[in-house]
């Protein structure tokens, strides 16, 4: 058996307000043919599921360029293209094979291409022909179309959000596939539109219990896979939305029938699953009146992982303003800064303008005097199911009691040693403000006395309905009654 693997994968806010170029994949994680190291990174899940399962049978595996980019504005038309050839490049190089698995995000949009995942697949499809199977894992927030459907033998979106199942997903597509070539199932695909937009925390209820019972109902009476596509509010695109994905083995009635229901039970907890996001204000007088710590506020709005620059200074201007201390905060994307306080040296203290730079919901620039605290370079968090995520060189200043941990390469907060590899010991503040909606849940639940996502303003504001939509199929709640 020869399987084939490579992975192209952003995920895209249409309302970002910065482009994807390719200088975006080069600087997250670009890995030409046959170069991917031995560690698994985050969209390169098949690639590892395929290494651990041709060296126990013994098949042959061919690796692809495997290419990803931080979520941002929408990818340039050269940027997909090219990276688009150079992937289809590998898997002529390496025709004939029996299975494709692939690493795709679900929602890049590129300048022309409103469906990435839809055209690529339709190009892999054209070049090695109906007989080969085709397979991707793809993230949950995704917009699930026709035609990556059509295109395709199996879909598999990870399930866990923070997404902690990269590998297990992975092994379950790659198992999957291996079955359809032995002709021991036949993939049958049926998907229900929910008719809203959902945010599922899995960790939390009611979330927890049907993704539970979800996984339960996998492999038995027919059923081989379901796969429950958040979808992703920030790309503006008509597909956008919330869709239950069920394979059953030739049974397409039972497969739509089941869809069907789970979808409508998900749509019946939609209130439930929403937690309560409080402004700056009363997010700040809620930490400040716990009892303990450290408590946890989420600053969503500006999470780079939906798009956002991951710069803006509302949280922080109100805690300079209020003169509240013993915080850390963390990650802002500032490579100027950066410059900056590595040229100063570690100890020094100047006035440095920190964040504020990419546009209106980055807020206004902070003008503040800090001391550089620590100094590292090329520093890499641990992210999501252990895989490495570079934030480039970065500095840890202090400023009125607040310690800021400034980055070069925009990523949001994942691992909890993103602050302590410069010496921030969490453990002693009041309160951490990190950058992210729900990633940073897996590692920083852990230390949190308390967590609070804020609805603070931003390009990736949890309030939808400041979106302006011009192209998603009306109506989706919460947009719509």
């Amino acid at each position: 058996m020869k399987i084939f693997s490579a992975s192209l994968a952003t995920e895209t806010s249409t309302f970002g307000p910065m482009p994807t170029g390719l200088s975006s994949f080069i600087d997250q994680g670009y890995f030409p043919a046959g170069t991917h190291p031995k560690e698994m990174t985050f969209f390169a899940g098949p690639l590892a599921a395929a290494r651990i399962r041709c060296e126990a049978h013994g098949w042959e595996l061919v690796e692809g360029l495997v290419a990803c980019a931080q979520p941002s504005g929408t990818t340039t038309r050269h940027a997909y293209e090219t990276l688009r050839e150079e992937l289809l490049a590998d898997l002529r190089k390496a025709l004939p094979v029996d299975i494709v698995v692939l690493g795709l995000h679900g929602a890049m949009v590129a300048d022309g291409y409103e469906d990435c995942e839809g055209d690529l697949l339709m190009h892999v499809r054209q070049t090695v022909g109906a007989h080969v199977v085709v397979g991707a894992e793809i993230d949950p927030h995704c917009h699930l179309t026709p035609e990556m459907l059509a295109h395709s033998d199996m879909l598999v979106a990870f399930k866990e959000f923070p997404h902690t199942d990269v590998l297990a997903r992975g092994l379950d597509l790659l198992d999957l596939a291996v079955a359809k070539f032995e002709q021991r199932i036949r993939p049958t695909a049926a998907v229900a539109d929910c008719h809203m937009i959902a945010v599922i925390r899995t960790p939390d209820e009611p979330a927890r219990s049907y993704v539970d019972r979800i996984m339960a109902m996998e492999g038995k009476n027919g059923v081989l896979s379901i796969s429950v596509c958040h979808g992703f509010p920030f790309g503006d695109v008509a597909s956008m939305g919330t869709k239950l994905l069920v394979y059953t083995d030739g049974d397409g009635a039972k497969a739509q029938q089941l869809a069907d229901r789970l979808a409508a039970e998900l749509f019946a907890m939609r209130n439930e699953l929403e937690p309560t996001y409080p402004g700056i204000d009363e997010a700040l007088d809620a930490a400040l009146a716990f009892d303990g710590g450290p408590v946890v506020l989420a600053d969503a709005a500006d999470n780079p992982g939906d798009g956002a620059a991951g710069d803006s200074t509302f949280i922080l201007s109100r805690l300079v303003e209020r003169k509240i201390r013993n915080v850390a905060m963390g990650p802002l994307w500032d490579p100027v800064a950066v410059r900056i306080a590595f040229d100063a040296g570690l100890g020094a203290c100047l006035p440095l303008r920190m964040g504020g730079k990419i546009g209106p919901f980055s807020g206004n620039p902070m003008d503040l005097v800090v001391t550089v605290k620590a100094l590292v370079k090329d520093m890499v968090m641990t992210g999501l199911a252990g895989t490495p995520m570079s934030l480039g060189d970065c500095a840890l200043v202090e400023a009125d009691g607040i310690e800021i941990v400034l980055i070069t390469l925009r990523n949001q907060a994942m691992g909890t040693d993103m602050f302590t590899q410069l010496g921030v010991d969490l453990a002693s503040k009041k309160m951490v403000v990190v950058k992210s909606t729900q990633h940073f849940y897996a590692s920083f639940s852990a230390i949190a006395g308390k967590v609070l996502f804020v609805d603070a303003p931003g390009s990736a504001a949890m309030d939808l309905r400041r979106l302006e939509y011009r192209k998603v199929q009306r109506p989706k709640w919460p947009l719509d009654a």
